[in-house]
């Protein structure tokens, strides 16, 4: 078997297009198309339903998802094990994280870290959680940075991984002083795309509140978009306090509605639960005891 299948795999299974797939993958739709087949003749089952659109798992495939992505993982982090015990490897960490995270919170918080130890190179790769979380999931990445709410599980809360709280936030509704005038009839809301961490959050919690007439008239995963929006007189935006709180003290900003609209966030930290590199261990316990 090529391993580079469990790619082209994990490639359709999350696009459901065969198209965007092999765009993906940097090759054309026939040659992926052959390599999906091979794949499904070395298991010996087909694994995507192609009358379904999107093209969708088959039972064979939603049993061979799980595996196939732990395999691939495994082989990543073995990889980088026989590259170190061999010298080859660099002690560079790689910590992927969220566009927001990776402006507001990091670089404090790994000073922070500095302080208590010694941390090796660290190259931050900052991204949507969506394509953050691909990142770890294929063992790109020692770790994820993420925002976190214990009532909305993510894509890393499974038994391959464990997470530890390094910060908290708030996710606060916010408008240009005037814009909002009260939250009867429809408001204008500048909404999280769905690649976004905080985007899922949010959508969860509200669904469990009394119900807002929000009607979407921008989208995008930054939050910093989001908040240049909101600045500009453009509508309502859920942003973390730690990004609008000086906007908030200067008038630019102001908060609507009661507390109740206001939601506590987890800032947390995810690693694989396989052991890994001494580096990247001892990074793990600087950070869990922070």
């Amino acid at each position: 078997m090529d391993l580079t299948w469990l790619e082209d795999f994990a490639a359709l299974a999350e696009t459901g297009n065969f198209s965007r797939a092999a765009e993906a993958r940097h090759c054309t739709q026939p040659a992926f198309s052959r390599r999906i087949r091979a794949l499904e003749d070395w298991v010996g089952a087909p694994l995507f339903d192609r009358s379904a659109n999107p093209v969708r798992l088959t039972e064979a495939g939603e049993r061979f998802h799980p595996a196939a992505a732990e395999a691939w993982r495994h082989l990543m982090q073995a990889r980088d094990q026989a590259r170190e015990a061999a010298h080859v490897a660099e002690t560079q960490l790689v910590v992927a994280a969220t566009h927001a995270l990776s402006l507001l919170f990091f670089p404090a918080w790994l000073k922070h870290l500095e302080k208590r130890g010694a941390v090796a190179p660290v190259r931050l790769v900052s991204d949507s959680q969506q394509d953050c979380e691909e990142l770890m999931a294929q063992g790109g990445a020692q770790f994820l940075l993420c925002h976190h709410h214990p009532a909305v599980p993510g894509r890393m809360d499974d038994h391959a991984f464990i997470a530890t709280n390094v910060g908290k936030d708030l996710l606060v509704p916010v408008a240009a002083p005037g814009v909002i005038e009260s939250l009867t009839g429809e408001l204008p809301y500048l909404a999280y795309s769905a690649q976004s961490g905080m985007g899922r959050i949010l959508a969860a919690q509200l669904r469990q509140r009394t119900p807002l007439a929000l009607k979407p008239v921008f989208t995008s995963h930054l939050s910093v978009v989001l908040r240049a929006m909101a600045r500009d007189g453009r509508g309502l935006a859920w942003l973390p306090l730690s990004l609008v709180s000086e906007d908030i003290a200067d008038g630019r900003l102001t908060r609507i509605g009661g507390g109740d609209w206001t939601i506590p966030v987890e800032i947390r930290l995810f690693r694989p639960r396989a052991r890994q590199s001494p580096a990247a261990e001892a990074f793990w316990s600087l950070a869990a005891g922070s």
